[in-house]
């Protein structure tokens, strides 16, 4: 009798462990990798990214007011467009800030022609933010000779761009 006494007790031992172990499993909940944040995601959470969440990091990501695709201030960037409008753009690059006019005759002077360069230095909106440079020539004997622009003109110019930035801002605000 002592065997199958042995064999009842080594069954109800096995029993008692697999339930034991069972009951360690947990309710069956399943862990969702997914949303564990690993340590360098928590070191790399301020970091702002290239072209979206899951590729390149490349530094702080911009405050909401700054928010745009280019690495110049909006503001000053639509209002240079919108100021030169009305002259043909030779080179526009809104990550370095730079709009290039090409030669520019007015219909009441086709003797003289104006070139504009603008370029935008910061982020923020700002008067020091800005310089324009205006080119101007008329023609000589069948030539185009350059002419000094005096610098009120160009601040002139920089003035109207900046007036339009304010503008902008001011209506986006409200």
């Amino acid at each position: 009798m002592t065997k199958p006494l042995s064999s009842l007790r080594s069954i109800f031992f096995f029993s008692a462990a697999t339930l034991a172990l069972y009951g360690c499993a947990g309710s069956g909940a399943k862990v969702d990798y997914e949303d564990i944040e690993t340590k360098r995601e928590r070191k790399d959470a301020h970091l702002g990214k290239l072209f979206g969440s899951d590729t390149l990091v490349f530094g702080e990501s911009a405050t909401p007011k700054e928010k745009s695709g280019i690495g110049v201030s909006a503001y000053l960037w639509r209002a240079t467009l919108d100021t030169l409008s009305f002259m043909p753009l030779s080179m526009v690059d809104p990550f370095g800030g730079v709009i290039l006019t090409d030669w520019y005759s007015p219909a009441n002077a086709p003797q003289e022609r104006l070139k504009v360069d603008v370029r935008i230095l910061t982020k923020d909106l700002r008067s020091d933010g800005l310089k324009v440079s205006v080119f101007r020539q008329k023609m000589v004997a069948g030539q185009w000779v350059t002419e000094t622009v005096s610098e009120e003109t160009q601040k002139e110019l920089e003035e109207a761009i900046l007036r339009r930035a304010r503008a902008l801002k001011s209506h986006q605000i409200h």
